[in-house]
C-alpha cells in the first residue's frame, strides 16, 4: 500500500506548505508575540479530529489506539523535543515540508532528526529507550472503539462514554477557536479550510495505514526512522516512510506552483550547527516521548490519550524555554 502513503502524504504536504503550518511557530508565537493564529488552527483541527476519529471508530472503520502513558518518557522526551524544535527552526512536520521548499537548514535538521531517532529506536541509544519503555502503562478496553489494550484516555480515566467526553473536549477547543480574539496574520490557505480538510484526511490516512499493518494515523518520526532504516539496513520502506516522501514532494510541488521554491541558505553558517543540534534533540526527544508533534499532538490528543496530552504540554514548555533563551530575554 505504498501508493496510499505517497498520495496522502502529498496532500498533507500541500496543506502544510500552503497553510504555513508549523507547530513550533504555533507554540512559540503565542508566547513571544501574542500571535494565536496557528494555535487556533491547532485547537480547531484537534477538535474536529476528535469527532471524526470517534465517528470513524464508531462505524468500525478504524480502531483507536492511544499511545501508552509513560510519565518518564512523555515528560523528559517531550521537553527535549520542545527544546529541539526551536533550535531546528521547525517541528517534525515543519522541518519535513520545508525540505521540499529548498530550505537547506531544514535538510540538515531533518537528517540529524531522522538519524538520531533511528539511533534511539534501534541503534546506539536503544538502551536508553529500553529503560524508558519499562514505564509504559496501558489499560484494558472492552469497547470496540479502542484497541483491546492501549494507553489510558480521558474517557477511561473518568469512566465516561467517549462521545460525552469527546463532545465536551471538542466544544472547549472550538470555543477557544471562535470565542476569543484572533490575530490578523493570515496564510494562503485559511486555518478553517486547512483544519476541515485535515480532520477528514486524518482518519482516511488511518484506514490506509492500518491496511499496511500499522494501526495509527499520520506520523512523522516513524517515517524518518523508516527512511534511514531502509537506507542503512536495507529494510523495505514502511507506509509512514512513503508518507514522508509524499509530504516532501507535495510541499515541493506546492512551492513551485506558487513561485516559492528557492534554495535558501542562512546568512550565518553557524546556523547549520544550531539546526543539527536541534534535529538531534528532536530525534532523541520524539522517540523517548513515544511520538512527535504529529504522533502525539496532532494524532494522539484527538484520541484524548493521557500520554499524548502530557507529552504535548511538555513540547510546549520545552519550546517556550528555548524560545525565551534564544529570543525572549530582550
Amino acid at each position: 500500500m505504498a501508493w496510499t502513503g505517497i498520495i496522502l502524504g502529498l496532500i498533507f504536504g500541500i496543506i502544510l506548505q500552503r497553510g504555513r503550518i508549523c507547530f513550533n511557530s504555533a507554540f512559540r508565537d503565542v508566547k513571544l508575540f501574542k500571535d494565536n493564529y496557528l494555535m487556533k488552527f491547532a485547537a480547531m483541527v484537534i477538535a474536529l479530529q476528535t469527532l471524526t476519529f470517534l465517528l470513524f471508530a464508531q462505524f468500525g472503520w478504524i480502531t483507536l489506539n492511544p499511545k501508552p502513558l509513560n510519565w518518564v518518557g512523555n515528560i523528559i522526551g517531550g521537553y527535549i523535543f520542545g527544546l529541539g524544535m526551536v533550535l531546528a527552526g521547525g517541528c517534525a512536520s515543519g522541518v519535513t515540508y520545508r525540505t521540499g521548499e529548498g530550505m537547506t537548514t531544514a535538510w540538515f535538521a531533518a537528517i540529524f532528526y531522522g538519524l538520531t531517532a533511528y539511533a534511539t529506536k534501534a541503534g546506539i541509544f536503544k538502551p536508553w529507550l529500553d529503560w524508558v519503555s519499562k514505564f509504559n502503562m496501558k489499560v484494558e478496553y472492552t469497547t470496540p472503539i479502542y484497541s483491546s489494550k492501549a494507553g489510558p484516555t480521558l474517557p477511561s480515566v473518568l469512566h465516561l462514554n467517549p462521545w460525552i467526553v469527546g463532545i465536551i473536549f471538542a466544544g472547549l477547543l472550538l470555543w477557544y477557536t471562535f470565542g476569543t480574539k484572533t490575530t490578523k496574520r493570515q496564510s494562503k490557505l485559511g486555518i478553517k479550510t486547512a483544519a476541515v480538510i485535515l480532520a477528514i484526511l486524518a482518519p482516511i490516512a488511518w484506514i490506509a495505514s492500518a491496511a499496511s499493518g500499522r494501526n495509527y494515523g499520520f506520523g512523522i518520526t516513524g517515517g524518518w526512522i523508516g527512511l534511514f532504516k531502509s537506507f542503512l539496513a536495507g529494510s523495505p520502506l514502511s507506509w509512514e516512510a512513503w508518507e514522508i516522501i509524499g509530504i516532501i514532494i507535495g510541499a515541493m510541488i506546492s512551492a513551485k506552483l506558487a513561485g516559492e521554491f528557492k534554495l535558501r541558505m542562512p546568512k550565518n553558517p553557524i546556523t547549520y550547527l544550531q539546526v543539527m543540534i536541534g534535529g538531534f534533540l528532536m530525534g532523541l526527544g520524539a522517540v523517548t516521548a513515544g511520538g512527535c508533534n504529529i504522533g502525539h499532538f496532532f494524532t494522539g490528543v484527538p484520541q484524548m490519550a493521557i500520554g499524548s496530552i502530557i507529552a504535548s504540554i511538555f513540547f510546549i514548555l520545552g519550546n517556550w524555554t528555548m524560545a525565551w533563551l534564544l529570543f525572549g530575554r530582550d
